[in-house]
């Protein structure tokens, strides 16, 4: 037995063990608690930096591409009116009005004016003034400026945007910039931007008020050269832009203010000038550069912003998470000390430590509670499922849409259930193809249209359904979630939008008809006048009329094909390729020809039949025709071989090849978008759009199309369509290409849309304007 001295000496060794380990071991835990939440605080601070950077590049981007579009839609649009302009042999001052007379109402920020700028040299000064003056130029006087050998002058003037007016007759050939701009475009025949300057406009203002501006030239050439000639330089038109006006008005839209913009140009001789700047509130710790082409010259746009104003760039999180995790530190050292110093002092923490359990208990069920409130609240089905496919979840809004009351857990058996079809109405949804089910194997859906039509549903609606894998690690299992809407009444108003058009179209082609009848019976009355100037004039004159009625006409056919090639559903089957394009060639060989020469060599083999709409392949097929037909050298034969050949597993390989003027290599990316015209396309009718409207179509239907040179001289055009037997045996639940996807979503548009395009027509000039050996094809028909 221990002696007394040694048990109160072991006593007293367990006292000071009790009095220590406690306070150490709150310490080591308060340690370890206050470095994960540092950590994780860090972390957190790191994303919110990334998530700003993103949010930062996004408004970049955003600002950008509207400075780079709203600077793009002002060079077209001056260059569709220098185009429009270029058709017109003889200008008067009342054409310039009505042509320009769209540049009033199309909300071109800072823009000044627009005018039409013709050379001339000193000696012809007056001889340009007598000219300009009889074709309805009022009181134009022409006073050169400056010791130079050729001057430009501003005939017709139109004012924007409220601006003074500005006389005409100005002489531009003082100020380098503009001169400079003007210059260069009639050398490369493109439109052009001058270097930054203040607008001679605004010399006189005050300098507080004077903006460092730009000029937008494009060349106008004549459209009506003869045989042999390239066409003829005619002047420019030129549109003066206020660099402040303009940055302020695109970019407070684009940014809602939120981003400070500063907009730099890169002058002909390379410095880089400070044009204008947008401030916005807040300071500014984010800053981004973007350069982008503008004409023959780059601009430098760089924004600012705070990342604390961008939306969703900053939360409170990590704050909470710093408090949060300090406060729960703090309280697990504080427990561990209670519970090392003493069992009495350790009871009543575990009372006390049972009371905060059910306090969190209670705030976990006032948590789930509310989850389930904003649940039942959307307006949005939402849709949750685990890893074998068992529906944890499903909110009111859910059910309502999908019209069953009650679940199945096997994916298999959903489209039976549910009344799953594609947009069609009648093809079943494949299982592989389901939102959920594609999110299982970790795949993101977006926008995937499923019909809905069931015993509670006999009437069907339409939804559109994202799909996304669940978090493992934020739910602590694997599933999916999806989320759905009701896009039946949208599909619906699209459908009147699209019917809509059709009317419309067909409205406005009826006074065109009336106005070209009045035409050919006014040409017949004087037919039996006697011959004179008045009588010559009034006959070239109707006939200008019933011409541009005819193109009009022309351009709201290939404007509604534009459209329906894009909305109309497509009407699927098997198309006997061979003698739909037999007859799209009968057809052609039939139509008059200009100066009735002989019919065009067509070479046609055998053609496989393909798996498509009827309608819209005749649509490319004569497109594609009619322009090898169309751009043909003077004095030349024309000559078109149409050949198909296999394409990959499934597809077939259809060629247009033709011995015309061919493209060059620098217009092949570009020939198939909107409106894209080459500058020597000038001489041949057309719109921009067949070629546009070609594509849609084939990328309808999965398929490819490209444009390469004829070995022969020439061009071959390409694409590619799916044969019957492919999609007659797909597996339904195998194949998840691109061409199931988009026959199945756009044939949900219903049948009252628009079932077919316009037929293809060519202009009054398409046929008969000749053109230069070798010149540059238009980039459509």
């Amino acid at each position: 037995m221990r002696s007394r001295g040694a048990r109160v000496r072991a006593g007293a060794t367990g006292a000071w063990q009790g009095r220590f380990v406690g306070p150490l071991l709150a310490a080591t835990v308060f340690i370890v608690g206050l470095t994960a939440t540092l950590l994780t605080v860090t972390a957190l601070r790191a994303d919110q930096r990334e998530s700003a950077a993103r949010v930062m590049d996004q408004r970049t981007a955003v600002a950008r591409v509207a400075v780079a579009g709203e600077v793009g839609r002002y060079r077209d649009l001056l260059q569709t009116v220098a185009a429009g302009l270029g058709t017109n042999g003889r200008l008067t001052a009342e054409d310039y009005r009505a042509a320009t007379a769209p540049l009033a109402t199309a909300d071109l920020l800072g823009a000044t004016s627009v005018a039409y700028v013709v050379p001339a040299r000193t000696e012809a000064v007056a001889a340009t003034q007598a000219r300009w003056r009889a074709l309805g130029a009022t009181g134009l006087r022409l006073v050169p400026s400056g010791n130079h050998d050729e001057h430009y002058f501003s005939i017709f003037q139109r004012s924007l945007a409220g601006t003074k007016p500005v006389t005409p007759g100005q002489d531009v050939a003082p100020s380098a910039e503009g001169s400079a701009a003007l210059t260069e475009s009639r050398r490369t025949g493109r439109p052009a931007v001058s270097d930054t300057y203040v607008l001679l406009r605004d010399r006189g203002l005050p300098a507080d008020r004077q903006q460092l501006s730009f000029v937008f030239v494009a060349p106008v050439y004549a459209t009506d050269a003869g045989a042999g000639r390239y066409p003829e330089f005619r002047g420019w038109v030129a549109m003066g832009l206020h660099g402040q006006d303009f940055l302020g008005g695109v970019l407070g839209t684009a940014s809602q203010g939120l981003l400070d913009g500063e907009l730099y140009a890169t002058n002909g001789d390379g410095r880089r000038v400070r044009v204008a700047a947008y401030d916005a509130p807040g300071g500014q710790d984010l800053r981004r550069v973007a350069t982008f082409p503008v004409a023959d010259r780059h601009w430098t746009l760089v924004t600012a912003a705070a990342a604390a104003n961008l939306p969703g760039a900053l939360s409170s999180t990590p704050l909470i998470v710093l408090a949060g995790g300090l406060s729960m530190t703090a309280l697990l050292a504080w427990l561990v000390w209670i519970l090392a110093t003493g069992r009495s002092r350790a009871k009543a923490q575990v009372l006390v430590a049972t009371a905060e359990l059910r306090t969190a208990e209670t705030e976990s069920r006032r948590q789930a509670g509310l989850l389930g409130a904003i649940m039942s609240s959307l307006g949005d089905g939402v849709g949750v499922v685990d890893e074998n496919g068992a529906f944890l979840l499903h909110n009111p809004a859910a059910k309502t849409l999908l019209g069953v009351p009650h679940d199945v857990d096997n994916p298999g058996d959903w489209q039976e259930h549910y009344g799953l079809f594609r947009p069609d109405g009648h093809t079943p949804f494949p299982m592989a193809e389901m939102p959920l089910v594609r999110a299982l194997h970790g795949e993101v859906s977006n926008g995937v249209e499923i019909l809905i039509r069931n015993e509670h549903r006999p009437e069907g609606i339409l939804v559109s359904v994202d799909g996304r894998p669940l978090d493992a690690n934020a739910a602590g299992r694997h599933g999916a979630v999806a989320v759905f809407h009701d896009i039946t009444e949208l599909r619906r108003y699209e459908t009147d939008l699209a019917v809509f058009a059709g009317v419309v179209a067909h409205d406005l082609k009826a006074p065109l008809a009336v106005i070209r009848g009045h035409c050919e019976t006014a040409s017949d009355e004087l037919g039996d006048a006697p011959p004179s100037p008045e009588v010559t004039e009034a006959r070239r004159t109707l006939g200008r009329i019933a011409d541009n009625a005819d193109r009009m006409a022309a351009l709201i056919d290939t404007l509604l094909a534009y459209t329906t090639s894009r909305d109309a559903p497509l009407r699927l089957g098997t198309v006997q390729l061979g003698p739909l394009v037999a007859d799209v060639i009968e057809h052609r060989i039939e139509s008059p020809r200009p100066g009735g020469g002989a019919p065009p060599d067509f070479y046609l083999g055998p053609l496989p039949d393909v798996w498509g709409d009827a309608a819209m392949l005749r649509h490319v097929v004569d497109n594609l025709i009619g322009n090898a037909l169309k751009y043909v050298a003077v004095g030349r034969h024309a000559r078109i071989d149409i050949t198909a050949g296999p394409g990959q597993p499934g597809w077939t390989r259809v060629e247009i090849a033709d011995r015309g003027i061919g493209i060059p290599d620098e217009d092949k990316p570009r020939i198939f978008e909107s409106f894209h015209r080459a500058r020597t396309a000038v001489g041949y009718a057309g719109t921009g759009l067949g070629l546009a409207i070609c594509r849609r179509i084939v990328e309808r239907h999965g398929g490819t199309i490209g444009v390469a040179d004829n070995p022969g001289g020439g061009t071959r055009f390409f694409f590619t369509l799916p044969l019957p037997a492919a999609r007659e045996s797909a597996d339904p639940e195998a194949d998840r290409s691109a061409l199931e996807r988009a026959l199945a979503e756009r044939a949900a548009v219903e049948e009252s849309t628009p079932a077919s395009l316009p037929p293809l027509r060519p202009g009054p000039a398409a046929a008969t304007t000749p053109h230069t050996p070798g010149a540059e094809r238009a980039g459509t028909a």
